[in-house]
């Protein structure tokens, strides 16, 4: 609220260094949770100066550093500036909730031979098993003809392929090919210097002349550094198969230790493909095949690269479908319970499976979902420590520094690896970035992480309270929207373990996160936040306030109304102590001044503006709130550029044209800020601002032109504004702008 005295300066929290503008100081501040609580306790008196990051500012930070699960800027519902040009929203949408929310029942269990995970111990395959992959199995022919040739010649293959992408399966239908029976699977823990003792010589007669060849595979061989799969591992092996008539295929991942070993990739085949393959196989019409694979369920299915045998398990349900034993429904719910079966199956894992880093590094990606992969990777080990801390309190926690890997990290997520800019508060900077396939994933996996697996609330709870200290405005932002998601899981629990201590802190930035957290779990459709900000705006803890009124800034545009109420409450209870200027709490004024003007920049502007005019002769109290909150809205300008259109202008201009009630509404409220000698001066300077502008740009001056005329209806204000174009000097000194002349020319005389 306006005042004649100059602003005092902020104290919002203890042991703060002074920050830039934008709260974005160089210094990592990790006291942990230790000193945090402590600090939340500590007394006003204590406190050093600390320059809060504006709303604006914050506001710019929360857009550009949330996660694309949460689809910040595709709707206006978040701060979207109808007089800006770019309409920022958070999708609070459907599919969010129900991801969050897991209120799917059904648990499907991969069971389907030929895709599920390769048994470690060695026996046969049932010949009904190789006919059915056999007449499922899709790849180029001439890719097949090749490895038939090849394995015929040499008796042994080596296919290398990510997991889950059919090797195991292409194994076992090549010895189909050959006419291989029976097939036989070798225990994956084989040491490879034994590769040969496998296949001894026959102590029967199934290699007398006429019969079938024998078919070996050994799927996802397991090498170590010290136990290296090597060349003469495989001669050994081909002189005992050619003696036994057999033949050997060894499927191997990427990171497999193999020495001199001849090795063919193996691709996966495109899951379109798959799904028709097996569609057909299970479907004897095939109009009904082609019919299935039309479903809009089954269109979105493919569009989430799920691994082939989430495909092959598809078709199962698909084909239980056409014969009407399942609902369309089921269909629709099968993407999503694959997710969650997937990310249920990575933390059940033991640790010789799913190492504790790896499942540190899943929970950081979900938590920096398409975020810089060094950023995510560097905190995905603080995590790691502090899981380590919670198993094995008594042990020292290490984190190796060498031997990650990023392709099989990534590869282990399902995640991809790509160039983008990433914002930062020096303008875009090009990033390697990670993210999971399946934008669904990083909700998925927090919920499973915090309902699931309670044990691991502590370190992740001390890994946020970190991630809030950081000085990045991204890791903080990625703070923010992981509490989010937690909230909307349990938010009970989330609320006194993370919200509230952040919101009754003294400093600055730890507020800033719990306003982030509850307007991004508002906007995922938490419920009750609403009814937690009205609460806190009336409480007489002002760090609580402040968060509330914060928070109205950026989700009041969806109940204007019941914001502006409440934020007109709090500049009311601010005047109460006016007599004792030490009481006068000007941080506070400020803030609210910033929450209508956010307000009044939303895609509700229309409304706010009304709301506005309505309350401005109320009190004392509101008219300083409504003059201050619209200064503040016309000082800001397009993109925040120095000599940007600004946004009020450009409204008013927009408004003019359509004959709206912004039309009046503005003009309106400039006259009362240029005649209230509180604010006279601080509108003038944003005049004079908007002229310097408009000597740039054409547009600029074309719409102050039209709004000028329009705050005159009295001689004291024709003088007002008369001085100010006749004397205004141009910019650093320099002489008059040539517009403030003409613009003269355009205000009616008053007498």
């Amino acid at each position: 609220m306006s005042t004649p005295e100059a602003p005092a300066p902020v104290r919002s929290g203890p042991e703060d260094p002074p920050a830039s503008d934008d709260g974005k100081d160089g210094k990592d501040g990790r006291e942990g949770a230790a000193k945090d609580a402590k600090e939340s306790e500590g007394a006003e008196g204590s406190e050093e100066q600390e320059r809060p990051q504006t709303a604006w500012s914050a506001r710019r930070d929360l857009i550009h550093h949330s996660p694309r699960s949460m689809n910040v800027g595709d709707r206006a519902r978040f701060g979207g500036s109808l007089v800006g040009g770019d309409q920022h929203g958070v999708s609070g949408g459907r599919v969010t909730g129900d991801v969050i929310m897991g209120t799917k029942t059904e648990i499907h269990q991969w069971s389907i031979p030929g895709f599920s995970a390769p048994s470690t111990a060695s026996g046969e395959v049932p010949q009904s098993t190789l006919d059915r992959l056999a007449a499922s199995f899709v790849a180029a022919e001439a890719t097949v003809e090749d490895l038939l040739a090849r394995l015929r010649r040499d008796r042994v293959l080596v296919l290398s392929g990510a997991r889950f992408t059919g090797r195991r399966t292409a194994a076992l239908t090549l010895l189909h090919r050959l006419g291989a029976a029976p097939v036989h699977t070798i225990d994956r823990d084989t040491d490879p210097s034994g590769l040969a003792d496998r296949f001894t010589a026959p102590t029967d007669t199934a290699e007398e002349p006429g019969n079938q060849p024998r078919g070996y595979v050994l799927a996802d061989l397991a090498t170590r550094r010290d136990r290296p799969l090597r060349e003469h591992h495989l001669l050994a092996a081909r002189d005992r198969l050619a003696a036994r008539d057999a033949y050997l295929v060894v499927t191997v991942g990427h990171t497999a230790v193999l020495e001199d070993v001849p090795v063919v990739e193996w691709r996966s085949p495109p899951p379109a493909e798959v799904l028709a393959a097996h569609l057909r196989s299970r479907v004897d019409d095939n109009d009904t095949a082609a019919k299935l694979l039309e479903l809009p369920y089954v269109t979105e299915f493919l569009g989430r690269s799920h691994q082939l045998r989430e495909v092959a398990a598809f078709a199962q349900l698909l084909g239980r479908f056409a014969a009407g034993e399942v609902t369309e429904d089921a269909v629709g719910q099968f993407s999503l319970i694959s997710l969650e079966n997937q990310v249920q199956e990575w933390f059940e894992e033991d640790e010789a499976s799913v190492h504790l880093r790896d499942k540190a590094f899943l929970v950081a990606l979900a938590s920096f979902d398409g975020g810089p992969y060094a950023l995510t990777a560097e905190l995905s080990d603080l995590l790691y420590r502090f899981l380590q801390q919670t198993q094995s309190p008594a042990t020292h926690a290490d984190v190796p520094v060498f031997g990650t890997h990023i392709g099989k990290r990534l590869q282990l997520a399902r995640a991809r690896l790509y160039e983008e800019d990433e914002n930062t508060e020096w303008g875009p900077v090009t990033q390697r970035k990670a993210a999971f396939v399946d934008d669904r994933a990083s909700l998925v996996l927090l919920r499973e992480v915090w309902t699931g697996h309670p044990s691991a609330r502590p370190a992740l709870i001390d890994w946020l309270r970190r991630l809030a200290d950081d000085g990045r405005p991204l890791v903080r932002t990625r703070a923010a929207s992981t509490v989010a998601v937690l909230a909307r899981t349990d938010l009970p629990s989330a609320m006194a373990l993370v919200i509230e201590p952040w919101a009754i802190s003294n400093r600055f930035r730890h507020r800033l996160v719990a306003v982030n957290a509850l307007t991004l779990a508002h906007l995922i459709d938490t419920p009750n936040i609403p009814r937690i900000l009205d609460e806190w705006s009336k409480g007489e803890d002002r760090r609580l306030r402040w968060v509330a009124v914060r928070a109205y800034a950026l989700i009041g545009a969806e109940r204007p109304e019941q914001a502006l109420a409440a934020l007109r409450a709090a500049a009311r209870s601010l005047y109460r102590g006016l007599a004792d200027q030490d009481a006068f709490d000007r941080e506070m004024a400020r803030e609210l001044a910033e929450a209508v003007a956010l307000l009044l920049l939303s895609e509700a502007g229309d409304r706010v503006l009304a709301e506005l005019r309505l309350h401005l002769p109320d009190d004392r109290p509101v008219h300083d709130l409504t003059i201050d909150g619209f200064v503040s809205a016309c000082r800001h300008t397009q993109d925040d550029e120095r000599y940007g259109h600004p946004l009020v202008l450009d409204w008013y201009a927009r408004s003019a044209t359509e004959g709206s009630a912004a039309a009046h509404g503005i003009p309106f409220l400039w006259r009362a800020a240029l005649g209230d000698p509180n604010a006279t001066r601080h509108a003038l300077d944003v005049l004079r601002e908007w002229v310097l502008v408009a000597d740039r740009s054409t547009t600029t001056e074309w719409a102050l032109a039209a709004l000028l005329p329009t705050l005159v209806t009295t001689p004291a204000e024709y003088q007002r504004l008369g001085h100010l174009l006749r004397t205004m000097p141009g910019e650093d000194g320099a002489a008059p702008p040539a517009v403030a002349a003409r613009l003269l020319t355009t205000l009616p005389v008053r007498q």
